[in-house]
């Protein structure tokens, strides 16, 4: 029989709300339908499927041939995606040492040889990439941190003049925020809470 401190654990957890999503699954491509944890970490957010999938819509779904770097990886949604779609290589930056080491082992549990995951700081990744090098950048960073300008404008000088920046915050950003920045608008969705936007260099 419960104690009634234990009785109220027990109601607790049931009416608590877990933070993580629990998995996603890759929504085209090779891998099409495959599954990825979701760990559960503060402020950790999978890109949501509707929002995957309108972004793949636009950039196109063939990626052969594209270089692509996700720089705040997370649980891999966006970079896997890309992989899936037959991207030629993508970088996945992620910095907790555990979401980089579940990535590594998704990786190779899919035989991803056009993936590399490393750990680090994701804006110092993005200026580390050659001037126009990337086809396609995935800027995600924590919502509450203030990491999204100097990404933006270390991502502006590493997209290739055809390439695209995919950006997703909790604002909209407007024509007027990113112009100094080199960047244009594309396209833009709100999802819930989260704001996503397709970006070019101007």
């Amino acid at each position: 029989m419960l104690s009634p401190t234990a009785k109220k654990a027990a109601v607790a957890s049931k009416a608590a709300p877990s933070r993580g999503v629990g998995e996603v699954r890759i929504i085209g491509g090779q891998w099409k339908r495959t599954r990825l944890p979701v760990a559960d970490r503060p402020g950790l957010r999978p890109t949501p499927d509707r929002v995957r999938e309108t972004l793949f819509n636009w950039v196109g779904q063939d990626l052969t041939g594209w270089q692509c770097l996700d720089a705040f990886a997370g649980t891999g949604a966006l970079g896997f995606e890309a992989a899936s779609r037959g991207a030629a290589q993508v970088l996945m930056n992620e910095s907790d040492a555990g979401l980089a080491t579940q990535l590594k082992s998704i990786a190779v549990k899919l035989q991803a040889a056009n993936v590399k995951i490393q750990r680090g700081d994701g804006v110092g990744v993005l200026r580390q990439c050659a001037p126009g090098s990337m086809h396609l950048l995935f800027i995600d960073p924590p919502f509450e941190g203030d990491l999204f300008a100097p990404a933006l404008a270390a991502a502006a000088k590493a997209v290739a003049d055809d390439g695209f920046i995919y950006l997703e915050s909790p604002t909209a950003w407007s024509e007027e925020a990113l112009a100094p920045l080199g960047l244009a608008l594309h396209r833009h969705l709100k999802a819930g809470a989260v704001h996503a936007h397709l970006l070019r260099k101007i």
